[in-house]
């Protein structure tokens, strides 16, 4: 009995210790969609972790670099695959602050990134629970561990300010053209 116990306790401080790196991680992300943020580009933050250290960081510059292959997540791809000068980014854990969408799904499960934590879901576009799960799909050859809301309200908050202020911003604009 008391075997059991220290077994359930060691297993609880592994899970908060677990719960800590992630969230730890997660500000990391949350520090990259502020870059994008402040290029007044949607705020989504990645970082990539390898033997517990970031190798690679990305955000969304889509408007930025006039690109719709500018997203955060196949940034930091390209940046880890580089950093370890390989495209298996097997023993790998990526960070982002928004559910993925179908491509950088597919590029994840292309690079064999095993474990993937997310902040918020995207309810309209997400591919990694939300609309459907590309992560998960026994069919393909590899499949990527999910872990969702891990500091949630934090990622979510940036969103809807974000869309907030350009909602705003888009208005004060079309008043000022109707004035004219």
């Amino acid at each position: 009995m008391e075997q059991l116990k220290n077994e359930s306790e060691t297993e609880l401080q592994n899970q908060s210790e677990a719960e800590m790196r992630d969230e730890k991680y997660m500000k990391e992300a949350l520090k990259q969609a502020k870059k994008a943020y402040a290029l007044e580009e949607t705020p989504i933050g990645c970082v990539i972790v390898h033997e517990g250290k970031i190798i690679a960081r990305g955000y969304n510059r889509r408007n930025t670099d006039k690109s719709p292959l500018a997203h955060a997540e196949i940034s930091a791809i390209k940046k880890a695959s580089k950093k370890l000068g390989d495209w298996r980014l097997e023993e790998c854990t990526l960070y982002v602050t928004l559910e993925p969408c179908q491509m950088c799904a597919g590029a994840i499960i292309q690079s064999r990134i095993p474990r993937v934590v997310v902040g918020c879901m995207n309810p309209k576009a997400g591919c990694a629970g939300s609309v459907l799960n590309l992560l998960d799909v026994q069919a393909f050859n590899h499949q990527a561990e999910v872990k969702t809301k891990v500091l949630e309200e934090e990622c979510s908050l940036m969103m809807k300010q974000f869309f907030r202020e350009l909602r705003a911003k888009q208005k004060m604009k079309k008043k000022s053209l109707l004035s004219e």
